[in-house]
């Protein structure tokens, strides 16, 4: 006699069916997972590597800015070493033009003027003296405007007073000629004049 199987085939295969694909379903989501983790590490040793290579490149650039600060006081350095060679090369250019202009003042000193006070500040001179007659404050002058070594003759005050004695007391500023090559053109131009001399006396003379 025949056997007949009664269960139903169909729900059989819906039942195998559902265990393979819940079993596909694990498999592919244990690859996720790992393709996952994979991503992870391989991201995670990429951060890292790059931040290795950012701590190098900021350990660099520390290096670098310290040689640059070491640059900029060499170059600091080296600015404040040209300014004083340059002041000392100034220092020593000057160093003979107040001889000249010394010997400038009593040149251009005329008779009957003499000098109670010479000042110097920087470059600007300050005469104080007495004179005969304000024509004597006149041609002195003159005399410094024609001077190669003193220029520019400002007269601040004649007054005459009994202090002074015989004349008048005056007080005149001038500006010293400070060039290169002045020395040459001090002397043609001293060949030149007349030689006139008066008397110089200290700034602490009396009156």
């Amino acid at each position: 006699m025949p056997r007949i199987n009664l269960l139903p085939w169909r729900e059989d295969e819906r039942k195998e069916r559902k265990v393979a694909f819940t079993v596909a379903l694990g498999i592919s989501a244990l690859a996720a997972g790992v393709a996952t983790f994979a991503v992870y590490l391989m991201y995670g040793s990429m951060i890292d590597a790059q931040e290795i290579r950012n701590a190098q490149l900021r350990s660099e650039i520390k290096k670098l800015d310290k040689q640059i600060e070491e640059i900029n006081d060499l170059d600091t350095s080296k600015q404040r070493f040209i300014a004083r060679m340059d002041i000392i090369e100034k220092l020593q250019r000057s160093r003979p033009e107040i001889v000249h202009v010394f010997d400038e003042i009593v040149r251009t000193l005329p008779d009957g003027v003499y000098l109670t006070g010479v000042k110097q500040t920087d470059k600007r001179l300050k005469f104080e003296g007495v004179a005969q007659s304000s024509t004597r404050v006149s041609s002195f002058m003159r005399n410094i405007d024609a001077s190669d070594w003193l220029k520019n003759p400002e007269l601040e005050v004649v007054q005459t007073s009994k202090t002074s004695g015989p004349g008048s007391s005056f007080t005149l500023f001038a500006d010293q000629v400070s060039t290169a090559g002045q020395e040459d053109a001090g002397n043609n131009g001293k060949a030149r004049k007349s030689g006139k001399s008066g008397k110089v006396m200290a700034s602490t003379g009396a009156r």
